[in-house]
């Protein structure tokens, strides 16, 4: 982004090619052995998908007066993450999705054997970018530090740990504080390290700013699964580019189900709200994220 971003339609188009673009610099070739595996990895990772986390990264960074490299390895790191679980999250013995962004799942194109691993080798190279890619002039403590978010947002204690939760919790009840725990581990701490990576990529980050951008990450993590909830509901398969009433067949725990349509509704606006008094400090270069937390409690798809 080289110009001063005005509305939130440029800024997500600018952020997904600008990660595209490295994306593709940063997979390994359909042709490098073994040819099979990374066919699938390319093809579960490009051309689809809104982005939202690598452009909370870009957007927190662009908060903190940052747009260098480091943010594109940082959002790419965070996007091969998210895909990875979306791969393993649509095998039979997860939840079972036959369409991912459109298209069939990993496992449908590739076998389940080839997803497995290419969900593997997303994760490792998460890792492997964050800890070897240029990252200009960042010094090498920092990149530890985002190494160390990464791997408690991703693993156990974040988005695995929510996910086991989730399986455990088909066809059961929760309250409220059981249903927000979970979520707050498989969806909401991956996107707040998405908010911590972009803001650890700035030369000077204050405490207290860090602070409060992992509050507003916190937040709108909670709201987007909020809005998924609702979407798995009112949505269709068409327009969310994967199966709709997924959850309900499965009888998950669900925010409409515990709270109703117009609950969960009022709960995503809630959060939307708290999301942005956490960034009432910062001055207008913190719009987009102001922006992408209206977006994610109001999107269709």
């Amino acid at each position: 982004m080289t110009q001063t971003p005005t509305d939130l339609k440029g800024f997500l188009a600018d952020c997904q090619q600008r990660v595209e673009t490295a994306l593709q610099q940063f997979l390994p070739g359909e042709h490098t052995l073994p040819p099979q595996l990374h066919a699938a990895m390319r093809y579960a990772v490009l051309d689809g998908g809104k982005r939202i986390r690598p452009v909370l990264v870009y957007a927190a960074g662009h908060a903190l007066g940052t747009t260098g490299r480091q943010l594109d390895v940082a959002a790419c790191a965070i996007e091969c993450i998210h895909v990875y679980s979306l791969i393993h999250d649509d095998l039979p013995a997860m939840d079972d999705d036959d369409l991912r962004r459109g298209k069939p799942s990993c496992h449908k194109a590739f076998g389940e054997a080839q997803a497995i691993l290419a969900g593997d080798a997303l994760q490792a190279q998460a890792f492997y970018l964050l800890a070897h890619a240029d990252m200009g002039n960042l010094p090498a403590q920092r990149r530890l530090v985002m190494i160390e978010q990464l791997a408690l947002a991703s693993g156990s204690r974040g988005m695995v740990g929510g996910q086991a939760i989730d399986l455990a919790s088909v066809g059961k009840t929760l309250d409220i504080a059981e249903l927000e725990d979970m979520h707050i581990h498989k969806t909401g701490m991956l996107i707040r390290a998405a908010v911590l990576l972009g803001a650890l990529c700035a030369e000077n980050l204050d405490e207290a700013v860090k602070r409060a951008l992992d509050h507003y990450g916190k937040y709108i993590g909670l709201a987007f699964q909020v809005q998924d909830d609702i979407l798995d509901v009112t949505g269709n398969t068409e327009q969310l580019g994967k199966q709709a009433g997924a959850d309900h067949a499965l009888d998950k725990p669900t925010y409409p189900a515990l709270l109703g349509l117009a609950g969960a509704r009022e709960r995503a606006r809630e959060l939307h709200e708290a999301a942005l008094e956490a960034l009432s400090g910062l001055d207008d270069r913190a719009d987009p994220l102001r922006w992408i937390s209206q977006y994610i409690v109001e999107r269709s798809a």
